[in-house]
Parts: structure tokens; sequence; C-alpha cells
């Protein structure tokens, strides 16, 4: 089976390198919202979720984001007023402490607590170390994780950057000052924002019937997602099963391969190849799936 590596947030403080083709997004043209450089993040997918949410969002509809990750998804569409209200859904312990910490009234501390820590390899393993004495402690320890780790993989087993850009090693992706920013944003929209510790089959299930409900679904991919996340084993075949008794619209993400072309011809879905780059610059395509994807051609 060919598999793909999902695209890692790119970064920085200055303007990424821009795409060589038209079909490719410029992700230094997207606003990044989200306080994690995420493996498997879609920042480059941000400009076909704006139009799909233009086609069937509205302030009547709520988003429910069931693999949340770093959360682009719905940060783009309560920042740009593309849906109502927003529920993330989040199986990992870590990711899910930041996003708790962040919706749930705590988000000054955290930022402060970034803006003020002085990271050095040692102090990244201590605060990584300290992760269990709470739920505070192992939002920030996941922020640290996430910063210092190679890609950003939070997985089991990743290793910090030894060199990084420009030799910076594990500071050349530690900003506290724009994380500080972000999540103080995010902070002013909580509001809107429902974040859920679970299984998102679970409030797949639940939310089924809702017609004024939309679901963006970007599982782990078939192999990758065994390096890049912790739970990184789902029953894809289940996962369109339940995509198909969903009566809200809904649109899925996947890597292009056989197994997953034919999971979407079995549930009648329309499928479209999407170009993307990988950390590395490599062009790829990655499978855009939904009931109906006319919206696309717009």
């Amino acid at each position: 089976m060919t598999v793909q590596l999902s695209l890692f947030e790119k970064e920085t403080e200055t303007d990424a390198a821009k795409a060589p083709r038209s079909d490719l997004v410029n992700v230094a043209s997207v606003p990044m919202r989200s306080p994690f450089r995420y493996a498997g993040g879609k920042t480059w997918l941000v400009p076909r979720i704006r139009t799909w949410l233009k086609e069937r969002g509205g302030p009547d509809k709520e988003l429910f984001e069931i693999f949340a990750g770093g959360g682009i998804v719905s940060l783009t569409a309560i920042f740009e007023d593309l849906v109502g209200s927003v529920t993330m859904v989040e199986l990992d312990e870590g990711v899910a402490a930041v996003w708790q910490v962040i919706t749930q009234g705590n988000a000054q501390w955290l930022a402060d607590k970034i803006a003020t820590f002085e990271l050095t390899p040692e102090s990244a393993r201590d605060a990584i170390a300290r992760g269990a004495q709470s739920v505070e402690d192992l939002a920030f320890a996941t922020i640290v994780k996430n910063r210092v780790n190679r890609g950003g993989i939070l997985a089991d087993g990743a290793s910090f950057v030894k060199y990084g850009e420009s030799g910076k090693g594990i500071l050349s992706r530690w900003y506290p000052k724009t994380l500080k920013r972000r999540i103080l944003e995010i902070d002013l929209v909580r509001d809107r924002i429902h974040f859920i510790q679970g299984d998102g089959f679970d409030i797949c299930r639940l939310n089924q019937s809702r017609i004024d409900a939309l679901f963006f679904i970007d599982p782990p991919y078939v192999k990758a997602g065994r390096r890049l996340y912790k739970y990184s084993e789902i029953d894809h075949e289940r996962l369109f099963h339940q995509a198909y008794r969903l009566k809200g619209d809904f649109l899925m993400t996947y890597d292009d391969n056989i197994e997953i072309r034919q999971l979407a011809d079995m549930c009648g879905f329309e499928m479209r190849p999407i170009a993307m780059k990988t950390t590395h610059h490599a062009e790829k395509s990655e499978l855009l799936i939904g009931r109906n994807l006319d919206w696309l051609d717009d």
C-alpha cells in the first residue's frame, strides 16, 4: 500500500517559500492560528476548507472536527465566522490537555508559562517529566514536547531536534511571543468552542441525525499514523460506514491509495486528489472525499 506522509505545519516568524505550482497552496498566505506544529496538520487545505464552509456553513451550523489534533480547521471556521460554533474532539491525553486548558478558562496561565519559560534541553526534559502532575502541567509539557521534538511528533519514541534551523537546535521552533499571542486570541473566542476528550466515532454516532452539523474528518492515515500519533490504529472501514450514516455534510481527507479509494467507491462518495507539499518540499497529493465535491469547481 502506498503511503504518503502528511504535511507538518511549517511555522516561522518570516514568510515560507512560495509553492512553485499554482495549484499548491502557499501556507505563508494562511493565518497560523494553532499553538501546535502538528504532524499531519491541514494548513495547506485551509483555502478549500473556506470554500466548503462558505457553501455549506453559516451561523446556524456547528462544525465537528473529530480528529482535532492541531485544530486548524476549527480555528479557521471560528475566526472567520464560517460557522456558529465548533466541537473539537481529540483522544490523545496530551493534546486534549492543551485544548482543555485553553477553552476552559486557563489560557492566560498557559500563555504566561510559555512566555517566561527558559528553554534548554534540561528544562525541556524536566517539564515533560512533570506532565503527569496536573492537566495544566500536561498541557505545558505537551506544548514543550511538540516544539522540541523533530517534526513536532508527539508519539512515543520521538527525539529532540538536534541541529534545527541555522543550528539553533531545540530553540528553532520555540516562539514564546507567537505562542502566547495565539493562545490568548483563541481565548477570546472560546465561548464558541466546545472541546471533548474522547472517541470521534462516538461523537459522530451521537450527532449523525443532525442536519445542522458539519463534520471534518482527518483520521490518522493508514501507515504514516503509526509513526506520528499515540492513537494511530483505527478501523478505516468502520469510519467510512459512519460517514455514510451522517445526515449533515462531511469532508474527509486521506492518503491516496487503493484501499481508501475502494472504501470511498463502496459508499458512493466522490474523490478528488489535491496537491500538497510535505515537510521536505516534495510534491504529493492527498484525497478529499465527500458526498458531493462540486463546490471545489468554484
